[in-house]
């Protein structure tokens, strides 16, 4: 496995792969790395030759600084964990050279990204975006995986490949769950234990909610926001129900594929959770 500190690394041996016609698939990720992530891994080595993943705590998504200075590192476990699943090539760049001195270009979808949870953290799509457009550039993918507990990032990196056309097939991975139900994610280990405990309401709600019989999107919003409460230490920041694919509002009465998120808030760690139900 190949670790590069530099754009200009990493394109120099992802070159030497597409010369030998061999497909490049991309996993991004911010480190402290679990097995969701290395789902994410296994899926990306399915469609391509090459996988090449990056580590990069990207600064433009988070609204605090306090939120950015506390988010969890580990790169040395991380380097070991890639190479054990089978990475090719790691990309692990500095904050200058994805954000050159002087940069004033930024990536958005105007509609998708400030909707929803983007209400929740303004700006914080539109740094995402940004990233990964420039991560694209500098690894040129044929496929790119993406986990499914962030939906709606999911659904907005879709939309911007689409409409910049850049020609990848982005792939939506599943939830890789605790044995507990816990969507896992690099947020939790700053859970305290009763917050860890407490966090298992998120998926008893998404259960209630695939159970329930709620005919219109108010009925099922009361279901979860219900199950919800039954948790004095989670604050419910943000709940959306809303047409799978493309994020629409829904209007009334439910049908077909629809998207249920989930924002709740544990002793200051926000987390996310989702799920698709067919109705």
């Amino acid at each position: 496995m190949k670790v590069c500190h530099t754009v200009a690394e990493c394109r120099e041996t992802l070159g030497q792969y597409r010369r030998a016609s061999e497909s490049i698939g991309l996993v991004p990720t911010m480190g402290f790395l679990h097995a969701g992530h290395m789902a994410l891994v296994k899926e990306a080595k399915r469609h391509s030759d090459r996988v090449v993943a990056t580590i990069f705590v990207n600064p433009t998504q988070f609204g605090e600084t306090a939120d950015l200075d506390a988010y969890p590192r580990n790169e040395a476990r991380d380097l070991v964990m890639l190479k054990e699943a089978g990475v090719d090539v790691v990309l692990i760049p500095e904050v200058a050279d994805v954000y050159p001195e002087g940069d004033e270009t930024i990536v958005e979808t105007t509609r998708m990204a400030n909707m929803l949870h983007g209400k929740v953290r303004p700006g914080h799509f539109r740094g995402v975006t940004t990233v990964v457009a420039r991560l694209f550039n500098f690894t040129q993918p044929d496929v790119a995986c993406f986990g499914e507990k962030d939906y709606q990032q999911l659904q907005v990196i879709k939309r911007m490949t689409r409409d910049l056309g850049f020609p990848i097939e982005i792939i939506g991975v599943p939830i890789v769950r605790e044995a507990d139900g816990l969507a896992m994610s690099s947020r939790n280990v700053r859970l305290t234990p009763q917050d860890r405990q407490a966090a298992l309401v998120l998926s008893r709600a998404l259960d209630a909610a695939e159970v329930s019989d709620a005919p219109t999107v108010d009925a099922l919003r009361d279901v979860i926001a219900t199950a919800i409460s039954t948790e004095p230490r989670a604050t419910l920041r943000g709940l959306d129900i809303v047409q799978a694919e493309t994020l629409n509002t829904i209007e009334d009465r439910l049908s077909g594929a629809v998207a249920i998120m989930l924002s709740v808030e544990f002793g200051g760690v926000l987390l996310l959770d989702q799920r698709v139900i067919t109705l």
